[in-house]
């Protein structure tokens, strides 16, 4: 998910760092990213999550967007890292990290 304030100048990360600390007090996994941060969890857990994200950064900006893309699989959890191990198994090698 990418929730992001509007009119509020080009640099974001004082709000993306008070969803993330949300987010990092819902006992979730999350993996943060340059663009956005993926959280795994119960469809209702992440959802609360995301309204409440929207909601604190409203408290700062009149229009907030969000931009989330949701795969809803059912089975164990964990596949945050097991996607990506599957991925660089099938390439023979760790894929790019940034410098």
């Amino acid at each position: 998910m990418s929730i992001v304030p509007l009119g509020l100048g080009e640099s974001v990360s004082k709000y993306v760092a008070q969803c993330v600390e949300l987010v990092d007090k819902s006992g979730l996994d999350y993996e943060l990213h340059s663009m956005g941060t993926i959280v795994e969890g119960e469809l209702p857990e992440v959802l609360s999550l995301m309204q409440s994200c929207i909601e604190k950064i409203a408290e700062s900006s009149n229009r907030v967007t969000c931009t989330a893309k949701l795969d809803y699989r059912q089975g164990p959890g964990g596949r945050l890292a097991a996607k990506v191990a599957s991925v660089e198994s099938k390439l023979g090698k760790k894929s790019a990290k940034p410098s």
